[in-house]
């Protein structure tokens, strides 16, 4: 008699049994009549025996193959079994001809992703029984390779899953198996892996997970694998040894028997770190690997050179790279170097997986850095040809490209005319915004900005940006046009289009980049007298300048475009006679808290000052000199800077602000001098000037103001309540006291008042950026 083979018996078994198998309608009948009668159940075993178990009635059959006559065997069933009534003969055929295809497509079936291949030393001369199970666990008990033929045979039925129920009732085999492994482990490596096969099986559904780490298998594991890269260090320490001894045949020698215990010590490690990989669903378990430094072993496998082991261990650093402590311990353990030797690699899966994992790890700056230094933008550029790769590789750099001092590294790859090839071949259809973005990065540097205008490129980008209204390419030629050489007088031929933008009615974002692109162009040859006319720009101009009238980011660009196109005489004076002075001012005061706001605003006046027309209105009209005094100590260094050269300016022009200004700066300075003399006083610096000849210092517990000893008196010039006044020391300055005989022992006080002058002029007059 024939017999069925376990896999195709237990599909059988739970069919009959009313369980979660789906049934054929032509088995219904069958089924139900198995259920009252008996259960046909074929597995591997002696021909024929029949025996009861449970109210069931077992038949075992032989193998089904392509030969077996159907027929035949499903009439010597039904005559071996006389609960079956030979009226089900049809029914017994059908279901056996099913359990026939059944098997052979078993046979097609590939592995999940999460299963591993078979591997070298799996192949046995016998077909695994469920039913010899207790067999296979006395062979755990024998020498090695009695245990290893033992532990091969449960793998077999383990890796059938239909098994791995029936497997985990058996608590001697799985106890057993665990016992051996933490006993015998480092006597073979086949035994190893064949029993953490066997548990990986396990690992592979969740709902095991704690039978698996019941055994302790996971931190056996651990110990494992750091066993065997320690072992591989040696190993490499010994084929360098034989290396230098120069003697060729014992070197071949010595890395021939390398290369055989590297595979089987490289398949332990892939299952080991496939299981860890299954027990990490656990963000607990994954805690306490963390704990036993995983990290700094994953990272250390990376020397490795199989593809399918790299492919494993990345996988595992991108799962824990999610976590800021894993990520920490990527860094310092430079994994990104390590990383960056992959790239590129034909093999798919290991090149998507690092990119991956490499786009996790572009978040933080300091790998970012390191990303840099180990190569990384060259190699991620080239790999833009890449069309499956593309985008994860334009994230990566994206991220690069946020630093500004990694930008200019860009314009020495192939990376921005791949960027802009792409950019045209989008047409009028909307741009990928990785890919957009990372262009508006890379066109804030001034080196890459050429790169991108080289050929038709800022032409092609003026028309996309005009025709479709895309802010975001806007923004891109905007960056372009903030670069000051070549770049920026290819704009002359589009500065009429960027006016009209103004005009209409746009979206306030639009307006934005295009008035600011307008902003940009300080070209000498651009007249912007004739532009503003033609394109009426000065009444947009101020009625964008009240408070509330627009988004603040438009009145803000509203103020530069004023500051830009004042640098023209007659442009200044149109601004001056449209009463766009007196807005300022509003506007000043209404976002005085805004440093950016303010310091705009201020150098508008800057600019204004320079000219007559403009200079007049500015002091004689306006309060804007009695604001730039106000904002002259400022805590913002660059408004201060603003405003001490536009004052110096005014003061120059105006003997009446000048001696305001004079007197403030002044009053200012020695109040900072007092500041500076009482601080030291009240410290316990020591300094040698604070302390008298007869070593106790001057201000004892008294205020510097009531030791009236302490001040000049020379020849009655200063009074004796200690007050001076500025213009005495304007007029000091000026050498009207020359030969007044000055101040005795005064020279500490010139030498600061002095110093303290010449700091408040201008350093130079550059434009803000």
């Amino acid at each position: 008699m024939e017999k069925l083979q376990a896999e195709d018996a237990r599909y059988l078994k739970r069919k009959v049994k009313g369980g979660s198998l789906d049934v054929h309608p032509t088995e219904k009948a069958l089924i139900v009549q198995y259920e009252l009668e008996a259960t046909i159940l074929g597995e591997m075993g002696d021909p024929m025996v029949g025996e009861r178990k449970e109210c069931q009635k077992i038949i075992r059959l032989k193998s089904l193959n392509a030969n077996t006559d159907i027929a035949t065997l499903a009439r010597k069933v039904v005559e071996e079994c006389r609960l079956i009534h030979p009226s089900k003969l049809p029914e017994v055929e059908q279901l056996l001809f099913y359990l026939l295809n059944r098997k052979k497509s078993d046979k097609r079936e590939k592995h999940s992703p999460r299963d591993l291949a078979p591997f070298e030393g799996m192949e046995l001369d016998e077909e695994a029984n469920i039913n010899r199970i207790d067999h296979y666990v006395e062979l755990l008990y024998e020498d090695i390779p009695e245990k290893v033929r033992g532990a091969t045979l449960i793998l077999h039925l383990a890796r059938n899953p239909d098994n791995l129920e029936e497997l985990l009732q058996n608590e001697t085999a799985l106890g057993a198996l665990a016992r051996v492994l933490r006993e015998d482990w480092k006597q073979s490596v086949d035994l190893a892996t064949t029993i953490i096969y066997v548990f990986f099986c396990f690992s592979s559904f969740s709902q095991f997970h704690g039978q698996v780490t019941h055994y302790k298998i996971g931190a056996l594991c651990m110990n494992i694998i750091e066993h065997e890269l320690k072992r591989y260090d040696l190993w490499q320490d010994e084929l360098q040894k034989k290396a230098n001894q120069n003697v060729k045949k014992e070197h071949e020698k010595a890395f021939k028997k390398y290369q055989g215990l590297l595979i089987k010590q490289e398949q332990l490690l892939q299952v080991a770190l496939h299981l860890l990989l299954n027990l990490a669903e656990d963000t607990r378990t994954e805690l306490k690997m963390r704990n036993k430094n995983i990290v700094h072993t994953l990272v250390k496998t990376l020397d490795r050179e199989d593809e399918e082991l790299l492919v494993l261990v990345v996988s595992f650093l991108k799962k824990l790279s999610i976590f800021l402590e894993n990520k920490n311990d990527m860094a310092e353990t430079y994994a990104v170097e390590k990383l960056a030797r992959l790239l590129p690699c034909k093999h798919e899966d290991l090149l998507n997986t690092t990119l991956r994992l490499l786009l996790n790890l572009s978040f933080d700056t300091g790998l970012r850095s390191q990303m840099v230094q180990a190569g990384l933008i060259p190699k991620l550029s080239a790999l833009l040809a890449d069309e499956s790769q593309r985008q994860l590789c334009m994230c990566i750099l994206y991220h690069i490209s946020v630093d500004d001092r990694f930008k200019s590294m860009f314009a020495y790859t192939d990376c921005i005319p791949q960027l802009m090839k792409m950019l045209f071949d989008c047409g009028e259809s909307p741009m990928d915004p990785e890919l957009i973005s990372f262009c508006i990065n890379l066109a804030a540097n001034k080196r890459n900005a050429q790169v991108i205008c080289e050929g038709n490129g800022l032409k092609m980008l003026m028309k996309r940006g005009l025709k479709l209204k895309d802010v975001l390419t806007m923004k891109m030629i905007r960056n372009v046009s903030q670069h000051d050489g070549p770049t920026k007088n290819l704009f002359i031929d589009y500065v009429g289009d960027l006016a009209a933008q103004t005009g209409v009615q746009e979206r306030e974002e639009y307006v934005i980049e295009c008035l600011g692109t307008l902003a940009n162009l300080t070209i000498p040859d651009l007249d912007w007298e004739l532009v503003l006319k033609e394109y009426n720009l000065v009444p947009f101009l101020k009625n964008h300048l009240k408070p509330g009238s627009a988004e603040d980011d438009l009145i803000l660009e509203v103020v530069i475009m004023i500051g830009t196109v004042s640098m023209d005489d007659s442009c200044a004076a149109m601004m001056a006679k449209s009463g766009i002075i007196s807005a300022l001012i509003e506007l000043l005061n209404s976002q005085q808290e805004d440093d950016e706001f303010v310091c705009q605003i201020v150098y508008v006046f800057y600019q204004m000052v320079f000219h007559q027309a403009t200079r007049d209105v500015i002091i004689k009209d306006t309060q804007a000199p009695a604001y730039l005094i106000d904002l002259m100590h400022d805590k913002n260094a660059e408004i201060r800077k603003v405003c001490d050269n536009t004052l110096d300016i005014i003061a120059e022009y105006d003997e009446e602000w000048g001696r305001k200004i004079q007197s403030e700066k002044f009053r200012w300075h020695n109040s900072q001098w007092l500041e500076m003399v009482d601080n030291r006083a009240m410290g316990d610096d020591g300094e040698p000037f604070m302390y008298g000849d007869d070593g106790e210092p001057f201000m004892h517990n008294g205020d510097i103001l009531e030791r009236p000893d302490l001040f000049y008196s020379a020849d009655g010039i200063i009074p004796a309540d200690s007050t001076i006044s500025p213009e005495f020391f304007i007029g000091y300055q000026n050498g009207d006291m020359g030969q007044a005989g000055g101040f005795p022992g005064s020279n500490l006080a010139d030498t600061l008042i002095q110093s303290n002058l010449q700091s408040c002029r201008p350093h130079g007059t550059d434009r803000l950026s």
